[in-house]
């Protein structure tokens, strides 16, 4: 059986949304039983973020590669970093870890393209939407992908790091988020949401808003690893 390697903490209520969605996945895949084989390793978010805000890429990659390392000291086959924002610095984790590192970014965007989706919006913390890791990934597969306007993202960040990190999940909130959506449906002829935050699906926990989906990175990334760990 293969063993999968999660960096999580990042945040910590996400990361408890991966653990489990990752054991009912495997079932329904294994109907003669069983459960998946899973190191965790839970880092801190308020370094994470303290990184991210002073603009100290070198620094996430430093903090973060010794970390992958020791998942793979423990016997991950492969690994995945349960969280959108540290994904700003994948392609440089890939190349210093020594085993595989599934992409939340790569798998989204094969769904994306299954869906035959050409537009879409992307919500998440501010380091998401303001950098090009994730347009870059879905350019290439011709979808063309829109931010909020910057008081919506100033909005979204501050949601995120002051509450959804913090595990409050607000209807006010909720509310907002969703005129956000339905304001860039309607100005931006958006097909779908990519809900590019690992927290977001926890306050937006429907398929669809303002009659159009919601692509839940959580969601598709683990069935990506479930579908790694049984092949």
């Amino acid at each position: 059986m293969k063993t999968i390697g999660i960096i999580g903490g990042i945040g910590p209520e996400s990361t408890i949304a991966y653990y489990r969605l990752l054991i009912a996945g495997y079932r329904r895949q294994r109907p003669d039983g069983g459960s998946p084989s899973i190191l965790l390793n839970s880092v801190d978010v308020e370094k994470l973020l303290a990184l991210m805000e002073n603009h100290d890429l070198p620094g996430v990659i430093d903090y973060l590669v010794p970390e992958v390392k020791r998942l793979a000291a423990a016997g991950a086959d492969f690994g995945l970093i349960a969280a959108n924002t540290p994904h700003i610095v994948f392609d440089e984790l890939q190349q210093r870890s020594p085993i595989p590192l599934l992409s939340i970014v790569e798998a989204t965007c094969a769904e994306a393209k299954a869906r035959g989706i050409e537009k879409a919006a992307l919500l998440g913390t501010r380091f998401t939407m303001q950098a090009d890791f994730y347009p870059a990934v879905f350019s290439r597969e011709g979808i063309a992908l829109v931010m909020p306007v910057a008081d919506e993202q100033f909005y979204i960040h501050d949601k995120y790091v002051n509450e959804l990190l913090q595990d409050i999940f607000l209807p006010s909130t909720r509310a907002r988020l969703l005129e956000v959506i339905h304001r860039m449906r309607e100005q931006e002829q958006i097909e779908c949401v990519v809900l590019a935050g690992t927290e977001l699906p926890l306050v937006l926990s429907q398929d669809n808003a303002a009659g159009i989906p919601l692509l839940d990175t959580t969601k598709i990334h683990v069935e990506a690893a479930v579908a790694r760990l049984l092949s």
